[in-house]
């Protein structure tokens, strides 16, 4: 006798952050139940028409709304951005460009600028550390005993 095993279930909540939707602009009843892996797969490669539209019209949740306008989920804080927002609003936003989103769209280039050449020095010094520790152990010669 084989012992049925229970599929694992996600609250709405997590299952809407792993499909970068809007959580209060989900239908009742997805809202409302858990959410198997397989539920969620089947979402991911068979999305139904409400998921269609959510990730076409909105309302975006954080996240997505700062990647399409290209700064962080902080500058949009900064921005006083608090609220989801719908791609018409985000298209307004990026049409419209206004300054603090101008200076934060800048300051992330600058951030990650430098987040890429820190880690290229640190990959340097682990290769350079690598190169030192290879050649700087004895060869012990059996004959030297």
């Amino acid at each position: 006798m084989s012992a049925q095993k229970t599929p694992q279930t996600m609250k709405p909540a997590t299952a809407a952050k792993k499909l970068d939707v809007y959580l209060e602009a989900t239908p009742a009843e997805f809202r409302d139940g858990v959410v198997t892996r397989e539920e969620l797969a089947e979402l991911r490669s068979n999305p139904p028409q409400w998921l269609q539209d959510l990730r076409a019209d909105g309302p975006h949740p954080k996240n997505v709304v700062a990647d399409k306008l290209g700064v962080s989920i902080a500058g949009l804080a900064r921005g006083g951005v608090a609220d989801a927002l719908t791609t018409a609003q985000v298209d307004a936003l990026l049409a419209d460009q206004p300054d603090w989103l101008r200076a934060e769209r800048a300051s992330l280039v600058a951030v990650r600028k430098d987040e890429k050449r820190i880690r290229e020095q640190q990959a340097a010094k682990r290769e350079q550390s690598n190169r030192r520790e290879r050649f700087a152990k004895p060869i012990h010669h059996p004959n030297e005993d």
